[in-house]
């Protein structure tokens, strides 16, 4: 088995495994059953998403189109700077 992706929590890494397992493949998620013996404190790097070696080229592409962290670039948000609360009247 070969890491493909690290995940930051659980959510992230099961939106992961069910992405690859819908492309057919196998997945493995290591340390799942640890993150709930940390307790409240934040663990970052615990649950990894793994799959068999023959299969990782594949699943990076997956991994890589899903685009997990990463903006959608849309730029017509506006600019957090730029925002102005309306004015009440007095």
């Amino acid at each position: 088995m070969k890491v493909v992706y690290e995940a930051a929590n659980v959510i992230d890494a099961h939106l992961v495994k069910h992405a690859l397992e819908d492309a057919g493949i196998p997945v493995f998620l290591r340390g799942e059953a640890l993150v709930g013996g940390m307790g409240e404190l934040p663990v970052f790097g615990v649950v990894g998403v793994c799959v068999p070696e023959a299969a990782w080229p594949e699943a990076q592409a997956i991994v890589a189109a899903l685009a997990l962290g990463e903006s959608s670039g849309d730029d017509t948000a506006p600019d957090a700077d730029a925002f102005e609360p309306p004015a009440f009247p007095a």
